[in-house]
């Protein structure tokens, strides 16, 4: 096993493989793009991940450094200006930008315009992760769910501040649709308890029971916004995290099949938005870069559940022992 140079105390791991990985999936999936020799950081896209409060500053991060190893050439951090230091401390290679914060030390409302202002250039956007609860956040997370024009992420408290206002409306009364719908492209990533609060449903435990209901989200929700149905790229995509999870825009529908039972640990789920940002950075279509995301996520834990007890994975792992999960995937196409 070879160790890469990595960050601080949690260097890369190289050279390992996934136990009895199924390889018909893999191999069915899009392959990974070789970087052109030309290329630079601002090729492959800048990712800005928005999260953090006072008291979860390590999900913003994870979630920085996952979008780092997954390939963005630019990752930046709008976080509470009361946990810069402690953000920056964690990973050298992000950059920062404080916003103001409430007494609690959740961004506030009023950062709204420096928020859009700093996502005019974003490549892509991942919402959430460590982001907290709070009336402000209620107001502007649908904000920026409707107003930003990069593909955008949304995971762990903006999908409880839309469940909170836009979701829980649909859910209500019969759908209808909206005066305005997301200017780019949106990936909601609910574990089931997200889910369940989102649509008032628990999600079944069976794959084909969350097959139907991952479905049957997707395309209730899409009619609350006009012409989603003739649009080229569908508006809105659905990951149903857990086992064997569950990837549709209403139109597809697939099932992943790596992960194991060692990736249910705190921070899992802000290392994908990393991932995902910085596919979609990368400019990968929506679809290919969701897939993607979700397998070599899995695959990562995969890869580390077989060098570690599953009981002993965290996160913070998912991303040490990403490259050796690129690394192995790649070589199936060789």
């Amino acid at each position: 096993m070879r160790k890469g140079t990595g960050n601080g105390m949690t260097p890369f791991i190289q050279g390992v493989s996934p136990t009895d990985p199924d390889l018909d999936f893999l191999r069915s999936l899009p392959e990974f793009p070789i970087r052109s020799p030309f290329g630079h950081k601002g090729t492959y896209g800048t990712s800005v991940l928005i999260g953090g409060s006072r008291g979860m500053s390590g999900s913003i991060s994870l979630a920085g450094r996952a979008a780092l190893v997954a390939g963005s050439g630019l990752v930046r951090l709008l976080i509470p200006d009361r946990i810069l230091e402690t953000v920056a401390a964690l990973t050298p290679e992000y950059t920062m930008i404080p916003l103001l914060n409430d007494d609690a030390g959740k961004i506030s409302f009023q950062a709204r315009e420096e928020i859009e202002t700093e996502l005019l250039t974003a490549s892509a956007v991942g919402l959430g992760p460590g982001l907290g609860r709070s009336p402000e956040l209620n107001v502007l997370v649908p904000e920026l769910f409707f107003e930003t024009a990069a593909p955008m992420v949304l995971d762990a408290d903006a999908l409880n501040a839309l469940s909170a206002t836009l979701f829980q409306q649909a859910s209500d009364s019969p759908p209808n649709a909206q005066e305005r719908r997301p200017k780019g492209i949106r990936v909601l990533t609910p574990h089931p308890g997200e889910f369940a609060r989102m649509t008032g449903i628990k999600p079944p435990v069976d794959t084909a029971g969350r097959q139907t209901a991952a479905r049957q989200f997707i395309l209730k929700y899409q009619t609350l916004f006009p012409g989603s149905g003739s649009c080229s790229v569908p508006p809105l995509f659905l990951v149903l995290k857990g086992h064997e999870t569950i990837i549709t825009d209403g139109r597809e529908l697939f099932v992943n099949k790596t992960g194991n039972p060692g990736m249910g640990t705190a921070g899992s789920g802000d290392v994908l938005t990393g991932i995902l940002t910085a596919l979609l950075a990368q400019k990968l279509a929506p679809m290919t870069a969701v897939r993607l995301a979700v397998a070599l996520h899995g695959l990562a834990g995969d890869c580390a559940a077989s060098v570690l007890p599953m009981e002993s994975i965290t996160a913070t792992d998912l991303i040490r022992f990403f490259p050796a999960a690129l690394a192995y995937f790649r070589s199936l196409f060789r």
